[in-house]
């Protein structure tokens, strides 16, 4: 019977590039692709990366009750269509849903056996780095990522399995494990915890 799992992060954390790979490694998988209001990225592909869509035509398929969830996030409305999971599930294929937490926990509410997994970074240090690095984000829109980071990883606990990406190989080693059954993921390390515990003190 195909699964559905479920992959949340703070931006710059390395989650979409980790499921990808994933995809590569593990057979009968696939990822869903969201509908979203915003605007294409530079490189990004309608059908690929998302589909996307005008405000008019995402409140339609809000009304028609086609979105099995949907949010708002940076003033961008996001969601998950049922149809695209249901034909992926229909060709067999276990999915991939990159959502927030906010996404998470309205498909865990309305599909329990999904398995939730979340994507932290090693560090704010090296979560910071990543989005400095950046060339298409402005300072402002950085400092905004920094504080929404804050906000999505004090959910961590919320979710069925925690991966570190400190190293990409050992963390997609650990999605691997999740996706197949063979295994476990590493254990948290002191540092992560004790970043896990200033993000609760922090949100």
């Amino acid at each position: 019977m195909a699964k559905l799992f479920i992959f949340s992060a703070a931006s710059g954390t390395g989650k979409t590039s980790l499921a990808h790979a994933l995809m590569k490694r593990v057979r009968n998988l696939a990822f869903s692709v969201s509908h979203t209001t915003r605007a294409p990225r530079p490189g990004e592909t309608h059908g690929v990366h998302y589909y996307f869509v005008s405000p008019a035509e995402f409140e339609r398929m809000v009304a028609a009750g086609e979105f099995i969830e949907h949010a708002q996030v940076f003033g961008n409305r996001y969601g998950t269509s049922r149809k695209v999971i249901e034909d992926l599930f229909k060709e067999g294929k276990n999915v991939i849903l990159d959502i927030d937490w906010q996404g998470a926990r309205a498909i865990k509410a309305k599909m329990p056996e999904a398995v939730s997994i979340f994507i932290l970074p090693p560090s704010r240090a090296a979560l910071a780095e990543r989005l400095n690095g950046r060339a298409q984000d402005a300072p402002e829109v950085i400092a905004r990522r920094m504080a929404q980071a804050t906000a999505e990883m004090s959910h961590y606990h919320e979710y069925d399995q925690v991966v570190v990406n400190d190293d990409f190989e050992a963390a997609l080693a650990d999605l691997v494990a999740i996706i197949t059954g063979r295994g476990r993921p590493r254990p948290l390390s002191t540092d992560i915890k004790s970043l896990l515990r200033t993000v609760e003190n922090s949100a």
